[in-house]
Order: structure tokens, then C-alpha cells, then sequence
């Protein structure tokens, strides 16, 4: 099989009942090849082409959501001073001790 043209139709060399030396003792010379193709094609080595395909597929998962609502009451307590006044009156008595009662 031939890797370029696969219209081509040809033995591989494992496939092929000659050796070059048999070719030899006929009398024809097979290291230039004629004019009129009297040799049989040369297989080279196969070469490989390597093509990478990413096939990309869309897998759906479902993912609950959620949404929770917290309500913070703060109270926040402040202190007003009321100012207030008051007014005493002392009384005091002061005796002589030389008074008599």
C-alpha cells in the first residue's frame, strides 16, 4: 500500500520474491533505473500524520442556588443627660454653754 496515493497498487518489499542479486545474475543492471521502468518502486518508509481533534461536548449540571435573607435589628441606645438642680439650706444653732436653759 502505498501512504500517498492509495489509487496506487504496488507489493511491499516484504511481499516481493526477488533479491538483488537474483536480479544481477539475469544479466540486467537494476542500479539505474531505465527509461522504460523496468523496476519496481521503491518503498520508502511510511510516514505517519497525526491530527488531534477535541470534540467538545456540553454536559448540564444542575447547581441549587440558594438565596437567604438575614434581617440584623440593631438598637442602638444613646443617653441624654437631664440636667437638674437642687438647693439645700443648713440650718445650724449654735448655743453658748454659759446660757442657761
Amino acid at each position: 500500500m502505498n501512504y500517498f496515493d492509495e489509487n496506487y497498487k504496488s507489493e511491499t518489499i516484504s511481499e516481493q520474491s526477488f533479491s538483488f542479486n537474483d536480479m544481477n545474475m539475469k544479466g540486467q543492471d537494476y542500479s539505474m533505473p531505465s527509461q522504460m521502468g523496468c523496476c519496481s518502486p521503491i518503498y520508502e518508509c511510511p510516514q505517519e500524520r497525526v491530527c488531534h481533534r477535541y470534540i467538545c461536548y456540553e454536559v448540564p449540571h444542575i447547581m441549587p442556588c440558594n438565596t437567604r435573607i438575614i434581617n440584623h435589628h440593631i438598637y442602638k441606645h444613646t443617653f441624654k443627660p437631664e440636667y437638674t438642680c437642687c438647693e439645700e439650706n443648713v440650718c445650724e444653732n449654735i448655743y453658748s454653754s454659759n446660757n442657761c436653759c
